[in-house]
């Protein structure tokens, strides 16, 4: 519209709001004084064509599967192929997560998500005092390559794509995942999937880094320079938002600092002398899909223009695929209540359709009982059919960004975009996410957008269903998933089998020459494999490392 039509449309827009608001607000007055999106962004009662007056739809917009990828990164979306139902997954031993793996699969999921046990996360094996009760608790324990056999057993690894989110010890986890394969036959090549790989959020929210951040970069850089290698069909890092999420961050704040990862990995790797095009196409993201569901759906969107630009203008990418955003959504645990946990359903529903209208490639959806413990089966395949429904029963994948174009979703993406880029730049001024983290900037931020948030639900102002409002007072207690402690003792057995039987001097040397190298500058990933090839544990790999790069020690931020 040109501006004399904008000019008719807010005279228009005025008398409305004279002759039709104001005597309905004198009648029923609004509920709220002002109201914002979860992130605290202004909302506007009507948005009209005056909020998008600015818009250029070629530059802003354009078509799906062209930059900057607004619309989406595949010019048919869901017409052509679905997002891959990737349902999160693991707990217990290996053989217990591969039984939940096959009846997943079986229940039509279409991509495995495994979960890792803390002491993996953290790079302890299961025989390590500090493992003693967290053994098979959070996910699937694994020490070694009869481990990762173990919990693919059956599975076609060159068909199946499969996602791990890991990070501090992620370079070991994909050896061990590139060994079990190769012992089966299926060259590295012919994998596919994605791992976390994202040790920087870590540091900002989550805690599972083991080791100070300059080598942690080293071991991440490492792996994407290995796979861009040997690996061409693999994502070798998710750069994630989620947990930020998690932490308590708002949706502008998850957008700006994974984006401000995500530049950071992309500065460390062309410092390895690749040039952009060579690495940038393999790179994902991962976010949360959290209980706003226009903000959310505008982040994805501002989330996909702005790393567009961002390679285009700061690194100069040439390859449309090196500006494309895929990513994995998964539903927000954060917004999961332990009290009427059936709610968590309809919180899921929306959560995963927001996803799905703002384009995601993946996408895993929470079980209704995971704020009580893991999933049960149950609770388990009703997520999953909870996406099956959204893609098969609703309508909303037989149209590409059925939502582009409205004027409430344009204005906010735009807004939210706008957001990010003020965060991004304050990163910038700090000298980017080290020495950001160093100052202790995203603690601070994402501790004060948590405070607020716990605040308004204490105070009422953010309604939790069945929590802060229509609560019950004796509440029915729901089934859960309980580990068998048996399931620890087994694993320490097979660790305990395993280094009686495996050539000690071998295991020995392997190790001593993964600490030579990690003094010098070469590329960790061969003397990983060769180490895990050799049987070497987890546990071990990672120790090796410590002796070489110490540990991380947080420092308090007031």
């Amino acid at each position: 519209m040109d501006r004399e039509d904008i000019g008719q449309v807010r005279a228009k827009r005025e008398r409305w709001e004279r002759e039709r608001v104001e005597p309905a607000t004198r009648r029923t007055p609004e509920r709220n004084s002002s109201f914002t999106t979860a992130s605290g962004l202004p909302l506007e009662r009507l948005y009209t064509p005056e909020h998008v007056a600015d818009l250029d739809y070629l530059a802003d917009l354009g078509f799906p599967g062209e930059p900057p990828f607004t619309r989406g990164v595949q010019p048919t979306m869901y017409r052509g192929r679905l997002w891959t139902m990737r349902q999160y997954a693991g707990y217990g031993s290996p053989v217990e997560s591969n039984r939940r793996y096959r009846y997943l699969l079986s229940q039509g999921q279409t991509g495995l998500s495994v979960a890792f046990d803390l002491p993996t996360q953290m790079g302890y094996d299961s025989d390590h005092p500090l493992a003693e009760d967290e053994i098979g608790r959070v996910g699937v324990a694994i020490c070694s390559l009869d481990d990762m056999e173990r919990l693919f057993d059956g599975i076609p690894l060159d068909r199946v794509s499969t996602s791990m989110t890991i990070n501090a010890t992620a370079a070991i986890l994909v050896a061990l995942y590139v060994a079990a394969a190769k012992r089966r036959g299926v060259a590295p090549g012919q994998l596919q999937g994605t791992v976390q790989n994202d040790i920087l959020k870590e540091y900002m929210s989550r805690g599972t880094q083991i080791y100070p951040p300059r080598p942690s970069l080293r071991l991440v850089v490492d792996l994407i320079v290995w796979c861009q290698e040997h690996l061409p069909n693999w994502n070798s890092i998710s750069i994630s938002g989620y947990h930020i999420r998690e932490a308590g961050a708002t949706a502008v704040q998850e957008l700006a600092f994974t984006l401000a990862n995500g530049i950071t990995y992309v500065e460390e790797t062309r410092k390895r002398g690749l040039g952009v095009d060579q690495f940038a196409p393999r790179l994902s993201f991962f976010f949360n899909a959290h209980n706003d569901f226009f903000e959310e759906v505008a982040k994805y969107r501002a989330a996909r223009r702005l790393w567009a630009h961002l390679m285009r203008d700061r690194f100069g990418a040439r390859d449309p695929r090196s500006c494309m955003l895929r990513f994995h959504a998964q539903t927000a645990g954060s917004s999961l209540t332990a009290q009427q946990p059936e709610n968590n359903v309809v919180r899921t529903t929306i959560q995963a359709l927001a996803a799905v209208l703002g384009g995601c490639q993946s996408l895993h959806t929470n079980a209704m009982d995971e704020a009580l413990a893991l999933p049960t089966e149950r609770a388990a395949k009703l997520a999953l059919r909870t996406q099956q429904i959204v893609a098969h029963e609703s309508g909303v994948a037989s149209t590409v960004d059925p939502l582009g174009g409205a004027y409430f979703v344009e204005a906010l993406t735009t807004q939210l975009e706008r957001a990010a880029e003020d965060l991004l730049r304050r990163i910038d001024e700090l000298g980017g996410v080290l020495p950001a983290l160093e100052a202790g900037f995203f603690h601070r931020e994402i501790g004060e957008s948590a405070y607020r948030a716990q605040q308004r639900v204490e105070q009422v102002e953010d309604v939790i269903v069945g929590v802060n409002r229509f609560a019950e007072e004796h509440a029915p207690v729901a089934e859960v998933l309980r580990v068998d402690p048996q399931i620890a003792n087994d694993q320490r057995g097979r660790l305990a089998d395993l280094q009686r039987r495996r050539d000690a001097g071998h295991v020995a040397d392997r190790l001593m020459a993964l600490r030579q190298a990690a003094r010098g500058d070469a590329n960790l990933m061969p003397f990983i494999l060769e180490c895990v090839e050799s049987l070497c544990t987890v546990g071990e790999i990672a120790d090796a490392l410590r002796d070489v790069f110490g540990t991380y020690r947080e420092t308090t931020v007031t």
